[in-house]
């Protein structure tokens, strides 16, 4: 295995500028006395667009195990807490593969 510096720079500049993003972000904040309103709404966005990201690719590629889980973990995490919701949708999950094998 050979050492290639093109990609030691590209690891270096990705660490460096994920680095100065997230303590630009705290530095902003902390020197701030009051928050924005329209930064106060653009933070209270993470949490859903984090959750978006992390489930449109499951929903769209995934099998329809996956999609019948989203779609019960839907269900239920209007009704009951996230602990439940999880447990629905992994054993929706575990059925199908073990029933239906794909």
């Amino acid at each position: 295995m050979e050492f290639d510096l093109h990609m030691a720079l590209v690891i270096l500049a990705a660490a460096a500028a994920t680095f100065a993003t997230r303590i630009g972000g705290y530095i902003m904040i902390t020197k701030m006395k009051r928050i924005p309103p329209r930064m106060e709404a653009a933070l209270n966005a993470v949490p859903a667009a984090v959750l978006t990201t992390l489930v449109a690719p499951a929903f769209f590629i995934g099998g329809w195990d996956s999609k019948l889980a989203l779609a019960v973990a839907l269900v239920i995490g209007l009704r009951f807490s996230h602990t439940w919701m999880l447990v629905a949708a992994w054993i929706i999950v575990m059925i199908w593969r073990h029933t239906i094998g794909l």
